[in-house]
């Protein structure tokens, strides 16, 4: 039994290995990832391909067999394997909308959704299983369409439909794998919305896999960030955006320009003093679990929108955190100017204020803003 009952999964050491070849060696997808998804909550298992997301959600729903670790769900235990237990997927109290949907061309729309009441782990008997798939029709918007087929709906309807099938099993936990990839961008924009919305009104546990930032950010409580088989970072979207852990983390979410930590120091006033190419940068940011005494070393994260710049007459005294830069390129995008502007040795991208007037070659003064400036001690 569990001793986390607050907790739908609770995910602990899992590891999936892969070997190479006969006699080769070992390789890991998934290597000691540990993470927990409270109850009700919409939890995203975020990185780029190859990360091990997937392979985790897959390990969760028992599709893939793990090579190690625990699995617990609502207080059971699924998957262990010093205990040897491992149960199947079917008997797992889950749901999964997969990327293609899964919906199954033959049958209507009714039909799809009825299906997990008909033969799945929670089967229902009678014209209760109508009533009920109506009703979920109607609350997806999809009530007027029952009679149709399938495959007479709009990518947009068949991933309402596939959800509404999906909480049709009362499920304990939802598992999402890249449900709006398919879709182009303005329908994936508003369908997440409808998907966070659907989420919270039914209070289904969520866990879901997507490489892209924005729906991470858009859709999540908690964002898992995953590299290369590992856990770089959990944390609240606003959090991991704001407070990187890493400079993957920084890099991977969002634009960073990341300078190259060439020494550190204290300041008595509380933050880090960074040397860097462009030279020393105050950060009143520090993350990371790395070194922070003097000659230790990192990066310095900044957001294009946290570095402000201005145009110069030339022969003005600089401020602190200010620096001298060229531009290099300008980009006018409505709202603002996207520049890439090079102080000493170093490139960084800036969002300025669509009104400056600035020319490829001139020379502008950048500031980086300490408050939002942060020391990633590596």
């Amino acid at each position: 039994m569990s001793k986390n009952p607050v907790n739908s999964i609770v995910i602990t050491e899992l590891r999936k290995s892969y070997d190479k070849a006969a006699g080769g060696e070992t390789t890991y997808a998934v290597d000691g990832v540990s993470f927990d998804v409270p109850k009700g909550q919409f939890v995203t298992l975020l990185g780029p391909s190859g990360c091990g997301k997937t392979t985790t959600l897959r390990c969760v729903a028992g599709l893939e067999h793990a090579t190690g670790g625990r699995i617990e769900m609502g207080g059971q235990i699924v998957f262990d394997v010093p205990q040897k237990r491992d149960v199947r997927p079917e008997d797992r109290p889950i749901a999964m909308v997969p990327q293609s949907y899964g919906i199954w061309p033959h049958m209507t729309v009714l039909d799809n959704a009825a299906f997990p009441m008909r033969h799945g782990r929670n089967r229902r008997k009678g014209q209760d299983i109508r009533k009920r798939a109506m009703d979920m029709l109607d609350q997806v918007g999809l009530a007027p369409m029952a009679d149709r087929w399938a495959t007479q709906l709009s990518g947009g309807q068949q991933q309402r439909l596939a959800f509404a099938r999906a909480l049709l099993g009362d499920p304990e936990v939802l598992l999402l794998d890249e449900p709006l990839s398919n879709l182009d961008a303005k329908l994936r924009s508003k369908l997440r919305q409808e998907l966070r919305s659907f989420q919270e009104q039914f209070g289904v546990t969520s866990l879901y896999v997507t490489h892209d930032q924005g729906e991470a950010l858009a859709l999540s409580d908690t964002v898992v960030v995953m590299n290369k088989g590992h856990v770089e970072q959990i944390d609240r979207p606003e959090r991991l955006y704001d407070h990187p852990g890493s400079a993957f983390v920084a890099d991977f979410i969002g634009s960073a320009n990341l300078l190259p930590v060439q020494d550190v120091s204290t300041r008595s006033g509380g933050g880090v003093i960074a040397k860097t190419e462009v030279g020393p940068v105050l950060c009143l940011r520090s993350s990371g679990d790395g070194d922070r005494r003097p000659g230790s070393s990192g990066f310095v994260c900044v957001r294009p929108e946290n570095v402000e710049v201005r145009t110069t007459t030339g022969g003005e005294a600089l401020g602190d955190d200010e620096f001298l830069a060229t531009v290099e390129s300008s980009e006018f995008l409505g709202d603002r100017l996207e520049l890439v502007v090079r102080a000493a040795d170093v490139s960084l991208t800036v969002s300025a204020r669509s009104s400056l007037r600035c020319r490829t070659g001139e020379e502008v003064v950048v500031r980086f803003d300490p408050d939002t400036t942060s020391y990633l001690a590596s």
